[in-house]
C-alpha cells in the first residue's frame, strides 16, 4: 500500500492510515492459484490478476473449460498454468500445488474460490448434500491453504477466501451452505493471527449474489439439481465487478471485503437488529419454500 493511500476496511466502512513501512502488491510476475476458475468469478479472477501481470495456476474439475480459460488468457499474452483435480481430496491439493512450482518456481496467492450450494430446507435435506457442500466449501479450502501455506509464507504473499454474506448471518434454506461459509470465517480469521506476523495478508470476501451460475447450479435436498429459479434480495452483480474489488482490496492489505450495497447492509442490520434481520431474509428468501415454513 501506497503510505498516501487510506484503506477502507469494509466491514465498518471506517478508513484508516496503513502502515508507512507497506508497499501496495506489484502482482507483475507473481504466482496466484485460483480454485474455481473454469467460470463465474473464477475465471473473472483470473482474467484479473493476468491483466495486471500476475501468472495464474487456475484449478478446476472442468478440464474442457479450464483448456479454454487457459488458452484465451495465453491469448492475451499470460503465462496460465491449467490444474484438473478435486479440492476435496488432500493429495490432490499437495499434487496441484506441486504442479504450479514445477511450472513457475514460486507460489505468491492463493484465491479459494471453489463452491457449491444446495436450497433446501433442514428437514427435507439428505445429510449426505450437507457432508458434500461442507467438504467443497470448507474442507476443499482447508486442504488446499495447508497445502499452499509454507510456500506463500516463503514469499509473504496473500491467501484469499470467497465467503458469503451467508458466512455471518443466517440464509433460510441453506443451512449446510450457510455452516461451510461461517466455517470459513473462523478458520481464516484464525489463520490470519498465526500467519499475519510473518508478513502473509489473509482476507475474506463476503458479497450477496454474483451472476456465476452457482445458484442455478445449486442441488435440493436430495441431491439432485434444483429447477426451480432462486429467489434473491437484491441486484446481483457480474463477476467482473466483485474480481475487480477482490483485486483492489487484497493489494491495499484489507482482511474483509462486502463489495455490494446487500452485503453492507447485511453486515450492520444483522449485527444491529439480528431479529429484524432474519425477518426481512426470511421474507424475501423463504419464498422459495412458499407453503413450507
Amino acid at each position: 500500500m501506497d503510505s498516501g493511500v487510506r484503506r477502507n476496511d469494509g466491514a465498518t466502512g471506517t478508513r484508516s492510515w496503513p502502515n508507512p513501512q507497506m508497499t501496495r502488491r506489484d502482482l507483475k510476475g507473481k504466482v496466484v492459484l485460483v480454485t474455481g476458475a473454469a467460470g463465474g468469478l473464477g475465471a473473472a479472477l483470473c482474467q484479473r490478476y493476468a491483466a495486471a501481470g500476475a501468472r495464474i495456476a487456475a484449478l478446476d474439475l472442468d478440464a474442457t473449460k479450464l483448456d479454454a480459460l487457459v488458452a484465451a488468457l495465453r491469448a492475451k499474452g499470460a503465462e496460465a498454468l491449467a490444474l484438473t483435480g478435486d479440492i476435496t481430496d488432500s493429495t490432490a491439493c499437495k499434487s496441484a500445488v506441486a504442479a504450479t512450482l514445477a511450472q513457475f518456481g514460486a507460489l505468491d496467492g492463493l484465491i479459494n474460490n471453489a463452491g457449491i450450494s444446495h436450497r433446501s430446507l433442514l428437514r427435507d435435506t439428505d445429510p449426505d448434500v450437507i457432508r458434500r457442500v461442507m467438504e467443497v466449501n470448507f474442507f476443499g479450502a482447508a486442504n488446499l491453504t495447508q497445502a499452499a501455506l509454507a510456500h506463500i509464507v516463503a514469499r509473504q504473499g496473500f491467501i484469499v477466501a470467497i465467503s458469503s454474506v451467508a458466512g455471518f448471518s443466517p440464509l433460510t434454506g441453506r443451512t449446510g451452505y450457510a455452516a461451510s461459509k461461517h466455517a470459513l470465517h473462523g478458520f481464516f480469521d484464525s489463520l490470519r493471527s498465526e500467519v499475519e506476523g510473518a508478513g502473509v495478508d489473509v482476507a475474506l470476501v463476503c458479497p450477496s449474489f454474483i451472476r456465476t451460475g452457482i445458484g442455478a447450479a445449486a442441488t435440493d435436498g436430495s441431491g439432485a439439481p434444483v429447477s426451480s429459479p432462486r429467489i434473491t434480495t437484491g441486484g446481483e452483480s457480474s463477476p467482473e465487478e466483485i474480481a475487480a474489488q477482490v483485486f483492489d482490496a487484497v493489494a491495499a492489505g484489507r482482511t474483509l471485503l462486502l463489495p455490494d450495497a446487500t452485503a453492507r447492509k447485511a453486515w450492520w442490520l444483522s449485527r444491529l437488529a439480528p431479529a429484524l434481520y432474519s425477518r426481512i431474509m426470511k421474507r424475501r428468501v423463504g419464498g422459495e419454500f412458499s407453503g413450507l415454513l
